[in-house]
Parts: structure tokens; sequence; C-alpha cells
């Protein structure tokens, strides 16, 4: 590994790299969603769902993640969905993991809603950039549970294969092996547009833009449990990891990056400790060239953030090129939108 010291602060302009090094796939972090929108850099979902102001998580529902040892919003309500059933097969009258369920599922709806940027605020310039630049690639893969991504999708929707194009909006292993022109978005921690159905079954929610937002976890009955929010936004990374072993979807979306080639380009995305699973995973995978985004915050951030990819790949016969984030579409600043206060 080159020491820290050897490192130097130049980065190369995106426009001029794309042209020599043609990328075939786009890793997304959260970076390019705080480009757009600076509420969404929090550390952790489960400790806004602490502090929201409507409807926080209570100590009761709190002692239900102490009790499983996780954050991860999906672990506990698929566990208190289990719980619900079983209670129900065994005629067992206690109707607390239901109340809980619900509780629970609603505390993660005020908080998500509270972070994300409303669509009223959406720029159509954004949209287009983003839905433009998106399509330029084989594949995209979107470690994000936002929904910009699903935003910028949904303006040109023949352009891109989301692998949830049938009539019930399912993912369907045999039929997303298929090749097509289209760009593949693959959500490789799920996103806020994703549930899991009673089968266990990754589906798509049917809404639209300006309702998609809205239709995030809705407790649409009282009486039957509803669909899981499909999203792994918490934990370490062997969590995040049992979490996509046991979902085909995300299975499938996490062995796509381990099959990538050639080039592949990293925005917004930091490869940090609680990301080790993705960090193997292009470890593995038979790439040539990471072409990796910096932010430009000063030389000696440059010189770290070099040194911290680098190390990453060391005994990888892989070729690193860094640019400056600032140049790339994506990370223009005339796309950050002001929170509103």
């Amino acid at each position: 590994m080159t020491p820290f010291q050897e490192f130097d602060a130049e980065l190369e302009d995106w426009n001029t790299l794309s042209a020599s090094q043609p990328c075939s796939g786009l890793l997304l972090g959260n970076g390019a969603s705080m480009a757009v929108w600076h509420d969404f850099y929090y550390d952790s979902l489960f400790e806004k769902a602490k502090s929201v102001s409507e409807k926080p998580l209570s100590q009761t529902e709190l002692s239900v993640f102490d009790a499983l040892g996780t954050r991860n919003f999906e672990h506990v309500l698929s566990a208190l969905k289990t719980a619900s059933k079983v209670n129900k097969a065994l005629a067992i009258s206690s109707a607390s993991p239901r109340k809980r369920y619900y509780a629970i599922k609603e505390a993660l709806i005020n908080c998500t809603q509270d972070v994300h940027i409303p669509w009223r605020l959406m720029q159509a310039d954004t949209l287009r950039c983003w839905q433009q630049e998106l399509a330029r690639y084989a594949t995209v893969y979107c470690s994000n549970y936002d929904l910009l991504t699903p935003w910028a999708v949904m303006q040109a929707p023949k352009q891109f294969n989301d692998l949830f194009d049938n009539p019930s909006a399912t993912f369907e292993l045999g039929n997303a092996l298929g090749k097509g022109k289209a760009t593949r978005v693959l959500y490789l921690h799920g996103a806020m547009h994703l549930v899991k159905n009673q089968e266990g079954k990754a589906r798509k929610l049917n809404a639209d833009e300006a309702t998609l937002l809205s239709s995030f976890a809705v407790n649409h009955s009282i009486s039957a449990l509803d669909d899981v929010p499909l999203f792994v936004s918490e934990g370490s990374s062997d969590d995040k990891r049992k979490s996509i072993r046991y979902c085909d979807y995300l299975s499938f979306c996490h062995e796509q990056l381990m099959a990538h080639k050639d080039a592949l380009c990293l925005f917004g995305h930091s490869l940090s400790e609680q990301d080790q699973h993705l960090i193997n995973a292009l470890r593995q995978a038979p790439l040539k060239t990471l072409c990796i985004s910096i932010y430009p915050r000063s030389e000696a951030f440059i010189r770290f953030q070099k040194n911290h990819y680098a190390a990453l790949f060391a005994d990888k016969k892989l070729t690193l090129r860094f640019y400056n984030s600032k140049t790339h579409p994506l990370g223009s600043s005339k796309h950050s939108v002001p929170v509103e206060v």
C-alpha cells in the first residue's frame, strides 16, 4: 500500500476521465442523495425514530429491538409479523405483537418522511439530469433507499429495467436474467418503494411520483398485517449480509455486483466499515478499473480518501482513478435544494 504522504491531492475531471475510460456500471452512495438534499445526512434512522416529533418509538417498542439485538426495522417488523401469525395459529389471544408492529411501522413512516425531500421541492432539471445520467450505464447499483433514483427512473421508464415489470410488480428470478438494451437498476439494500409481501416476495409499490413518498409503509388495514418495507437501513455489515441472504431479490442484486466486469464508476460512496459486504463484492468482481469520486474538501482530505480506497484494494490488480465529485453531473451544486426549516 502506498504510504499516506505519497498520495497527491490531484483529482481528475469526470468529463475527461469518462471520455477515456467508459464505465458500464454506476454504484451510487448516499453522497449522491446529499448533493440534492442535505437532510439525507444522518447517522441512524433508528435514532431518528426515537426522537421524531410525531409518535416516536416508545420504550416498549425499543425493548423489541433490544431483544432481537438489531436496529434494522425490517428484521423487527418481520419478527413481529411472524409472532402474530404464531399467536393466531396457537389461539393465543395476545394482541401485543400486532400493536407493536403497527406502532414501529408508524414511527418508521414518520421519521423517513421527516428526513426525505418532498416531491414538490424536486427540480425538473435535477430529475432530468439524474434520468439522463443513470441511463448512460448498462447497470446502476443503488445502495440508497431514498426515492431519488426511483423518481428519476419514472421520468423515462422505458429506458430502465428495475426487474419489477410484470402485472404483479413482483421480482421473479426466472425473468431477471434476460438481457435487453434498457439500463438495469438494482437496489442493493432495497428502497422505500419496495416491500416484501405475505409470501416473502419483493414487490414494487404502485404509485406516481407525487404519492410515492406518502405511500411508503402506510398501514392500509388494522385487521391484517401488511407488507413489510424492504430496505436495509441499519446495523453492521454482517447484519446487512443476513438481510440480503434471506431475500431473493437482494441476493440477486448483490450477486450481480459481484459479477460486474471491466470498469465501474462509484459516486458518493464512502465504502466505510458498515459497507464491508459491498467491499467484499467489489473485491470478488472481475473488475479492471474503479473510477471513484472524492469531494474536494481539502488537500489533506483528498489524500486521506485516496489512502482509504487504495488500502481496500491493495492486493488486487485493479486500477483506481480518482475524480472530483463536483465535476460529475450528479455532483453539481445547482441540484442542491435548501432544506425547509
